[in-house]
This record gives C-alpha cells, structure tokens and sequence, in this order.
C-alpha cells in the first residue's frame, strides 16, 4: 500500500497500524503537525492531560493493565523533558510505552533554538532505544520498529523524535515497512543443557526457594508458574513487581521479600540452599547488604535479559530466555528427574518456614486515640473490593501497606513504580489502567505527598468519563521519610510535615473542584461504609480522604544498607535472627 501524505499523516497512519487505540499528550509547537490529522483519525483516541508526567503515566499504567504498548506525545523542549522521569520509570520496571516527540525544524537542530532539547541525548541511557527522524520517508519504519523493540525481548521505552519540518514535508507512505534492525534478535529459548543443571540442582537441594519477579509476568507466565510450584512444593516469593502473578492464598506462597517483605520471604532466602530466580535481577531492596545476602545459596537466574544475570550475584546456573519457555522447560526437566527417581525432600524446609510465617504473621499497631490505621484501611479494601480489581500504588509507606495487606490472586492486579520510585504516579497510572480497561475496577492507592504532585489528572479523568477512584492514604506528612527520621534521625522532623494546622488542601472540595465525589473517613467504624459509597459510584471520578496516623509505620524493615539478617519485626524489637539464636 503506497500513498501520498504529509510526514504527520503517515505518524497517524503509522500508529493506526501498529494498533494504537488511545495516545496521552499535549499538543506544542513541534509537535502541532501532528495533532491536525490526529483530530481526523477515528481509530486513535487523544487523551488531552494536563502534565505530560500525566502522560508517560498514563501510557505505563494503559500498558501494564493491557499488555499492549502505551504511548505517550509530547512537544519539543519542556515538553519532552517532562517525560523524562515517566521514561526512566518505565525503564527501570520494563513497561513498553513509545514516546513520540515534536523537535525543532532539522535545520535548527543544535542551534539552541526555541524550546530546543537533545531529548534523544537526554533519554539515551533510560530508553531501550530511541530515534531521532528528520526524513519523512522514514516515519512508517521507524513507528514499526519503535514499537517491535519496546514490545519484544525485555520490554521497555523507546522515544521516537521527529523534527517539526519533518512532520510537514509530503512524503510517500508505504506499509508495511521493512524494518532494519541488525543485531536486534532477543533469546527467547532457553538452552537445555542449563535447564538440565537447573533441574538437577532443585531435585539435589534441601531448602529451595523460587524468587519470582516482575519478568515473569511480563512474560505472562503465571500459568507455568503455578505448574512448576505445585509439581516441586518449593516455597514461592513475589516481589513488588510480581505481586498476584502467585495467588496470595496459595499455600507455597511466602509473600514479598525485601526491606518491607514478610519474615518467612526474607529468612526463605537468608537461609536458602538453592535460589531459582525468575526475571528477577537481585535489586538492592531484596538483596539489603549484598555481601550477607543468601549466603549458602547456589543461584539458578532466569532472565530474558542477559545483561542481568551476575550482574550483582553470580549464578552458578545462567539462563538467557523468556519467562514462560523457562518454566516450561523447566517443569518437564524436573518431571525428567522424578521419573529417574531423583526427588528433593523439604519437609524440614517447610516446618522452618511455616514457624515463620506463624510466629511472624503480618500485624498493626491500632492507636489509643482512635486514630485510623492505614493496614485496615488496606484490608477493608482487599475484603470489599476484591482480587478482580486493578490496584495501583504510588510511592513510599502506602505502596507497602498495599503490598502487604491487599491480596492479590491475578496476575497484574498490582501496579506500583518498583525501580524508580516515582512519586506522583499513582493517579495517572491509575487513569491509563482505567482507560485500557474501561470494565475493571481500577483503584490508586496514594499518599497525600504523592496525590500532590499529579493531582491535575482528576481533571482529565472528569473531563474524560475515566471513573477511577483514588484512596489518599493522609498522615499529613512524607510519610516513609518520616519513619526513616523518627528512626534514624533522633525524631527531627526536618521538611516532612504537609499541614498546618488547617487542613491545606482540603482534598474532599480539591476533588469537587475538579468534578468528582470527595469522600472522608477518619474512623474505623466508618470505613467500610465509605469504600462501599465509593464502589457505587461509576459514573465519576471519585476520592476518598482517608486520615490516618501521622506515625503509623511499615514493618517489617530492613534498614538501607544492612543486612537481611538485621530485619526487624517492630520498632522496638531485636534483630528477629538475633532472638532466633
């Protein structure tokens, strides 16, 4: 098919046939071109934000409920700036978004030109890859080729950046290109010869764990998941990015590890003979002090990206491959083992670790003045609103109180910012979930810190019809950096306190303000009421101000830069293996 078009129409038509259904943007001087066919097109929905963090959000939120790439479109300078941090978020947890950005005519390129910024330079070390076209011709290749690398192998972002005059040029239109990718040829099959070590090494250990990461939901891989757990028995832990790909209810399931992770997860690895990871990569959040990490551990690693595998702990097993053929393969290797008589026993592994899950079951402090504790507001939620629902968390004490007490069952459910830690993410994330999965249920899960920084969305969100509903977890305060004062800096407040003593803002007429039901709740006797006034409402953003606790805290925690073995189940408790020995 060959046509003739302006360079902005074959963009259109581009995304149009790579299967693009919604793009989230704002329209600018570079990118304007592109915007007059974009009003034509009836296959592409435009979602006008009101940030462009608002946007790159919104296309990891769409993406990471969908599976599908989400796309993000923003103008030149400032506005391709402001998709930095959305850019390195979904760099840093593998989410496919394309951010397709307006740049200066080419011949001003480089000239410091109005709102001029090298974004292809900015964005080189957190894009996969990135493009920066000025020949119209090669707009429809480089759309099919953004989209094919952000997709396959380790998904992640890729920016493509076309100048202004490029957009406006006429240009033939051809589809489908032919892409020119050399070199670009992810693993996706594992080698047997490591699947056979792998399996004999599980069949051979005393004490095995599977450390399950955000891979293997990438990799849609659950389903295998739970083949491999129940054929094995070995204990199951999930972690922040993996959460619901293992059901919460399973018996094999652990929970999270890391420094807000369950005693059993993190004494699982601690304590370990064998670790299977599975598109994972030994973040510093799981591994604490890495030199005391698993210390009698041989290591299988999994990861479709080989640039992980030793890269912080040596595997003694490395396989380069997709999650799912993995555990596939992985699975019959095992079977291969049973059938030779060849079978691990973990029943002293199991009585160690069910003492822990026991002795160390997840709990909360209730407050003498009433006050309302963030745990049960989790709870009540996970109880009401259920494991169908999309749950997606901003960052610092409320996304771990949402890891900790909601229950996850599906792959998926949960989204956070894991690697970047990006505050302000929720409610965007939140509207793009909503908008690629507009019969789901979709709550954000927010701190009043983090609602602060992309709060402007509620507008787009009303405007749109996108009735997503946004708990704001309100202690008043940057809540985690709070907890890390009161224990690491004698209680000095440095900076963190919101309030005054108003209420500033008020989040029940912020809400109304912007065309959606407020809510409050300060009691417990009054949260289920609250949650299922919200549950009734579906025509309507709505945001609900839950006022919790200035000093409730996460536990349990391992402290930055300590070791695993230093976990601490409360404040005001010994190391855990301290007490143990």
């Amino acid at each position: 098919m060959t046509e003739r078009m302006t360079g902005a129409q074959a963009l259109v038509r581009a995304l149009e046939h790579v299967g693009v259904d919604t793009v989230f943007g704002i329209p600018g001087g570079a990118i304007l071109p592109a915007y007059d066919p974009l009003y034509d097109s009836t296959k592409v929905r435009h979602v006008l934000v009101r940030h462009e963090q608002g946007a790159g959000h919104a296309a990891e939120g769409y993406a990471q409920a969908t599976g599908k790439v989400g796309v993000c479109m923003a103008t030149s300078g400032p506005g391709a700036t402001n998709l930095v941090t959305p850019i390195a978020d979904a760099y840093m947890d593998s989410v496919p978004i394309v951010a397709i950005t307006g740049q200066v005519p080419s011949g001003s390129i480089g000239t410091d030109a109005f709102q001029e910024a090298d974004i292809a330079g900015i964005t080189m070390p957190i894009t996969k890859h990135n493009f920066l076209v000025t020949d119209p011709l090669d707009i429809p290749r480089t759309i099919a080729e953004a989209f094919h690398i952000a997709s396959t192998g380790r998904p992640g972002p890729v920016l493509v950046d076309i100048a202004k005059d490029t957009l406006q040029a006429m240009t033939t239109f051809t589809w489908p290109p032919i892409m020119q990718l050399p070199g670009y040829r992810p693993v996706t099959r594992p080698h047997s010869k490591q699947i056979r070590e792998a399996a004999k090494l599980i069949v051979e250990s005393a004490r095995p764990v599977l450390y399950v990461g955000g891979g293997v939901h990438k990799a849609r891989a659950s389903a295998e998941l739970l083949r491999l757990a129940e054929l094995t028995g070995i204990p199951v832990i999930t972690t922040l990015m993996a959460r619901g790909t293992f059901p919460d209810s399973h018996p094999q399931h652990l929970g999270m590890p890391g420094m807000h992770g369950s005693v059993a997860a993190v004494g699982s690895l601690q304590r370990a003979d064998l670790i299977i990871t599975l598109g994972a990569r030994f973040d510093d959040r799981v591994t604490g002090q890495l030199s005391s990490f698993a210390p009698h551990a041989k290591i299988v690693h999994a990861d479709i990206d080989p640039a992980e595998i030793s890269k912080n702990r040596h595997a003694d097993v490395p396989i380069v491959g997709d999650c799912r053929e993995v555990i596939g393969d992985l699975a019959t290797a095992v079977e291969n083992e049973y059938t030779e008589g060849r079978r691990g026993d973990y029943t002293d592994w199991w009585t160690q670790l069910n003492g822990y899950k026991t002795t160390y079951a997840l709990g909360y402090e209730e407050f003498e003045d009433g006050s309302l504790a963030p745990q049960y507001v989790m709870e009540r939620l996970s109880a009401i609103v259920g494991p169908d629902a999309y749950y997606v968390a901003g960052v610092g004490q409320h996304q771990m109180w949402a890891a900790q007490f909601i229950d996850y069952e599906k792959p998926g459910s949960f989204i956070n910012s894991g690697g970047a830690g990006t505050m302000g993410f929720a409610v965007p994330a939140a509207m793009g979930a909503k908008m690629g999965k507009p019969d789901a249920t979709v709550w954000a899960i927010d701190g009043d810190g983090c609602f602060q920084m992309t709060n402007q969305e509620l507008a787009t969100c009303a405007i749109e019809g996108v009735p997503v509903k946004i708990a704001i977890i309100n202690n008043g305060n940057l809540g985690m950096v709070r907890q890390w004062q009161t224990l690491f800096y004698e209680s000095r407040y440095s900076n963190t306190n919101l309030q005054s003593v108003r209420r500033i803002p008020d989040f029940v007429k912020l809400a109304e303000a912007y065309g959606c039901v407020g809510l409050r709740c300060e009691r417990a006797e009054d949260v289920d009421a609250t949650i299922k006034k919200a549950m009734e409402i579906n025509d309507v953003p709505v945001v609900v101000d839950f006022v919790v606790h200035q000093d409730a805290m996460v536990w349990p925690m391992v402290a930055a830069g300590t070791s695993n073995d230093e976990i601490k189940f409360a404040r005001d408790m010994a190391p855990i293996w301290e007490s143990e020995d």
